[in-house]
């Protein structure tokens, strides 16, 4: 059987086992370096207090909200385009 992708789908090199996380969404175990990681930030403050204070000057700290996704769910949620051959080859 042919092989689609040189790395395997996977952007490890030659780095070992890197261990595995779940999905957000479905729960599935994939390895860190094939899950999609997609981030987003959460104030810790509410929006309106957020408003004044940024009008005042200060510096309001967000904490990072980082999502895992295995490929399957990331196609299903469109962050990942389903490309055809020639365009995988395209970096």
């Amino acid at each position: 059987m042919g092989k689609k992708r040189k790395s395997g789908g996977r952007s490890k090199g030659g780095k070992g086992n890197l261990g595995k996380v779940q999905c957000s969404s479905c729960g599935r175990l994939v390895p860190r370096d094939k899950a999609k990681r997609k981030t987003s930030y959460k104030n810790l403050v509410d929006f309106t207090i957020a408003k004044e204070l940024r009008q005042a000057g200060t510096q309001i700290a967000r904490v990072p909200y980082v999502r895992y996704f295995c490929v399957s769910c990331a196609i299903h949620r469109h962050q990942v385009k389903i490309r055809s051959s020639a365009e995988r080859k395209n970096r």
